[in-house]
């Protein structure tokens, strides 16, 4: 009967696990295995096994360009959702119940729309004949639209507000378990608004803006329709390069190659991240 009551959470865990494996790790492996193969002419696949592929990525440097560009505007996309979205979320723990239920449904409210219908919304937005550029010229601001589709910042203005829900709702569960005595202590010590935030809320928040930003960044540095729809086809970011790899150049074991170099620094970043985060906050409370 032991036996039996012991193996109950994994019999009860089986049916996710079974999920995961079919629909997470089973397509990681093949696309692991995809890419050792090489490309032939036509979008054939040869049968013989071999690292080009990983070869033509790691000493390419119009590829080190598109990395350098995916992560550069995910490591941005990160510290401006962390500026926006840890203000906001203590904002939302010290309204009173009624006004924090509206508040969250206006943050969380672009989560329950589709991406790329907000990404189109920004395309509308931000174009030579959009609301901004029209509104500004009839202010007399400017004589000319300003170029803010198909740029860096245009996308990295549509992605923070794509991604910076996922961060308010990270510190705003941290922010849940401070004790508001804390706060109160230290402004009867004469301690100001700022003081307390740098001193006392930011760091026991820490695990949400860590949560929050590797999430974020790794939302981020694997997101498509943003960058397709606002950065166009000559803004390239790595996962726009795997699309064009499969469906335009049917070259499957390059963008299989991409994706799983992705897909290696991603993880590799979110883990060091995380350690030297978590070393550095032990420090700090020990």
């Amino acid at each position: 009967m032991s036996c039996s009551r012991s193996a109950l959470p994994y019999w009860l865990a089986s049916p996710g696990m079974l999920m995961a494996l079919a629909f997470v790790a089973l397509p990681l492996m093949i696309m692991l295995s995809l890419s050792f193969y090489s490309y032939l002419p036509g979008g054939a696949v040869s049968a013989q096994i071999t690292l080009g592929n990983y070869t033509d990525v790691l000493s390419d440097s119009y590829y080190y360009s598109i990395f350098a560009r995916t992560f550069g505007m995910a490591i941005l996309v990160t510290a401006l959702c962390i500026v926006i979205g840890v203000p906001e979320a203590y904002v939302l723990s010290r309204l009173s119940p009624r006004w924090r239920a509206i508040s969250i449904v206006i943050v969380l409210g672009p989560l329950l729309v589709s991406v790329v219908v907000r990404t189109l919304g920004w395309a509308i937005l931000l174009g030579n004949e959009g609301v901004i550029n029209k509104t500004l010229m009839e202010l007399g601001l400017i004589d000319s639209p300003i170029k803010m589709m198909f740029t860096f910042g245009g996308v990295v203005v549509a992605m923070v507000h794509v991604l910076v829900p996922f961060m308010v709702l990270a510190v705003w569960a941290s922010i849940q378990k401070l004790d508001p005595a804390t706060e109160q202590a230290a402004e009867s010590l004469g301690a100001g608004l700022l003081t307390i935030m740098r001193r006392i809320v930011f760091p026991q928040v820490i695990p949400g803006v860590l949560s929050g930003g590797l999430i974020v960044f790794a939302l981020a540095t694997s997101a498509f329709a943003t960058p397709a729809i606002i950065g166009g086809r000559r803004l390239k970011v790595v996962p726009t390069t795997i699309y064009d790899e499969f469906l335009g150049n049917l070259n499957w074991p390059l963008g299989a190659t991409l994706a799983v170099v992705l897909l290696v620094l991603v993880m590799g970043v979110s883990m060091g991240i995380n350690r030297l985060v978590e070393r550095r906050y032990k420090q700090v409370f020990q």
